[in-house]
């Protein structure tokens, strides 16, 4: 099973494009033709150096060595250059690889990737969406309208889903934390009330935030939430300050949620040991792949901390997540898109199954996915933007802020 060939995909979903601007896919092939595909989560360089970055890194470590080597190349990775330190765009290159190799060495025995991870911990996983809007609804208002957002909260309840996240916090910037504007924290209050009302106890409510508070910030909106008894407040303040994180759990009495921006074991190994964090959200794809994600799994349980894996990216990195949250014991819930995304579900031939709330495991070998390599050649990149971006612009005070996320619909 050793690698010899490879091949990127980088896909550009059609709009309204929930899980980002693009997708890369790594397609690895052994020397006795067995197939892996893998996914890259969002990096800090555009596509074309991205695909550079991942060629190099398999020439360099992954090339000619065995599949089942895995331990060996994330080590080779991990420390190159006289490195040994989280690197967000190598270890994400190399995690994309890492889950290809999975899905050859799942195939190579005949077995999905989560028997070969320890087994069938749980005959289901739990999940949830963001609210997004409806086909033709005007995306600008749905982002900041309270009553928009319960009506769709009370249709993913109504379809299965006992946990809905939502963002209505204002913009993360590459200023770092701001304190929020009083109107962030009004409408953020508006629709954690809205929310519950429409879903009573019917569902978990997720405030989503990205980063983009202060300490003092984090802990003047999160006092305000606390009425409404969220299941997490997500990454409230930037992921460089991971110390700090500590000093808003102990002022907020909201469990705290963060992971989709770290990379390796070893930056959520600080934030378990600062304490504050007790649930943890790896993006497989930036993390360094599935082993670390088992290895980090493993390690949150010393600190009774659960585990929720994120997703924003395509239906590769979810099939990762579920193979890895079938297998741990400490699984809180994990991410879909809507119940599983359009145009997901059709580039991997409709070959994972969410029902009434759940996810249930892949039977077939390896990642138990059917990649549509046709579709996803249709479907080409050929934008400027990065996956996700950061808004330039500071926190507006005076007007109050509308805003889309990280990757806003096209202006006409």
């Amino acid at each position: 099973m050793k690698l010899t060939d490879l091949e990127i995909f980088v896909v550009a979903p059609p709009a309204p494009g929930w899980g980002g601007r693009y997708w890369i896919f790594p397609k690895i092939t052994t020397d006795d033709g067995i197939t892996g595909y893998g996914e890259c989560y969002a990096s800090t360089v555009g596509p074309k150096a991205m695909r550079a970055v991942i060629e190099d890194v398999f020439d360099r470590h992954m090339r000619g060595q065995s599949a089942e080597d895995l331990e060996l190349m994330y080590r080779r990775v991990y420390s190159s250059g006289f490195t040994q330190r989280p690197d967000p765009t190598v270890m994400g290159a190399f995690a994309g690889l890492e889950i290809a190799c999975w899905d050859i060495l799942g195939k190579a025995r005949n077995r999905p990737v989560w028997a070969l991870l320890g087994g069938r911990m749980n005959d289901r996983v739990r999940s949830y969406t963001y609210l997004y809007p409806d086909p033709g609804q005007d995306q600008t208002e749905f982002w900041v309208n309270p009553d928009w957002q319960a009506e769709a909260a009370a249709k993913a309840v109504a379809q299965g889903f006992t946990a809905v996240k939502f963002d209505p916090a204002g913009p993360y910037t590459i200023r770092g934390g701001h304190q929020p504007a009083m109107s962030d924290i009004s409408r953020s209050v508006a629709f954690c009330k809205a929310i519950r009302e429409a879903v009573g106890d019917r569902a978990d409510l997720l405030f989503g935030t990205h980063g983009q508070f202060t300490t003092a910030g984090a802990i003047r909106l999160g006092r305000e939430l606390e009425p409404f008894n969220p299941l997490w407040y997500e990454e409230p303040i930037p992921p460089d300050n991971l110390l700090e994180f500590a000093e808003v759990a102990r002022a907020v009495r909201i469990p705290l949620a963060t992971g989709e921006r770290l990379t390796t074991k070893t930056e959520f190994g600080m934030l378990l040991r600062a304490g504050g964090v007790k649930i943890l959200q790896p993006a497989l794809g930036r993390l360094g792949g599935i082993l670390e994600a088992r290895k980090l799994a493993a390690i949150a349980e010393i600190f009774n901390a659960e585990m929720a894996p994120h997703l924003y990216a395509g239906p590769v990195e979810w099939a990762a997540n579920v193979h890895l949250s079938v297998s741990i014991p400490n699984l809180l819930i994990a991410e879909t898109i809507q119940t599983g995304g359009a145009f997901h579900m059709a580039l991997i031939r409709n070959s994972l199954t969410w029902e009434d709330g759940y996810i249930l495991p892949p039977e077939a070998p390896g990642l138990g996915i059917d990649f549509d390599e046709d579709l996803a050649r249709a479907h080409p990149f050929t934008g400027t933007g990065l996956h996700l971006q950061m808004q330039e612009a500071p926190c507006d005070y005076r007007h109050g802020n509308r805003f889309e996320g990280g990757a806003p619909a096209a202006k006409a």
